[in-house]
């Protein structure tokens, strides 16, 4: 199981002070939507320049026609990213065309599908999508799985479910991880580590626990200890 850090940090220089004090940790990095549209690919670069070896998951959500998520997926292979993620419920079809079109890049970043965002509650979820978040996960990942994808992004409680209906090999990441306890905030489906151990999760993000921490590199290194 691997650590990935969500920057969802006000300003890119919070971020990259935050990013400053846990360098030297074998950790992933999540660039979400907010900081995206703000610092774009400078970001990235500052990101590298601060340590080349750090992996990027670039978590846009890519959501729309096939085609067009195509033509963004490819433009992502130029942001030096390692891994990204698309919304399952654009389709298979549309999923298919998202790796079609990546086959011809040798070294393409990982691609994951969101299942369930991990906000929704079971009665908010089955007013939108008419199943309840298990099924509906459980689906979604075996059409992502069908497409070709390298995993889904899913809550810690869904992941073995979806291993088992796809593949051991099949990536979970899962964000709402609180690693110690911690409130839970906008989070609905949160879960510990040992929750995400137990179910055979491969990334667990973790955001405001290190971030609103005043040793960020301790939560971090408590963190990796305890994976």
């Amino acid at each position: 199981m691997e650590l990935c850090v969500a920057l969802d940090l006000p300003t890119m220089q919070d971020n990259l002070e935050l990013i400053e004090k846990i360098k030297h940790y074998p950790v992933w990095l999540k660039v979400g939507l907010r900081s995206y549209i703000r610092d774009g690919k400078p970001f990235i670069n500052a990101i590298k320049a601060i340590n080349p070896d750090f992996k990027i998951f670039l978590d846009l959500k890519l959501y729309d026609i096939p085609n067009t998520m195509a033509d963004a997926a490819e433009s992502i292979m130029g942001l030096g990213v390692d891994m990204f993620n698309v919304h399952a419920s654009a389709g298979r079809k549309a999923m298919t065309e998202v790796m079609k079109r990546l086959q011809p890049y040798d070294n393409r970043p990982l691609v994951l599908a969101v299942t369930a965002l991990t906000s929704f509650d079971e009665t908010e979820f089955t007013h939108v999508y008419e199943k309840s978040i298990a099924n509906k996960a459980d689906q979604f990942a075996q059409d992502a799985h069908a497409a070709g994808l390298d995993g889904v992004v899913c809550s810690a409680y869904e992941s073995a479910s979806i291993k088992s209906l796809t593949s051991n090999a099949f990536i979970t990441l899962t964000p709402g991880i609180r690693p110690f306890g911690e409130e839970a905030g906008d989070q609905e489906r949160v879960a510990t580590i040992e929750v995400a151990h137990n179910a055979k999760v491969d990334f667990i993000v973790v955001g405001r626990p290190i971030y609103a921490s005043q040793d960020p590199a301790l939560v971090v290194q408590k963190i990796i200890a305890s994976l």
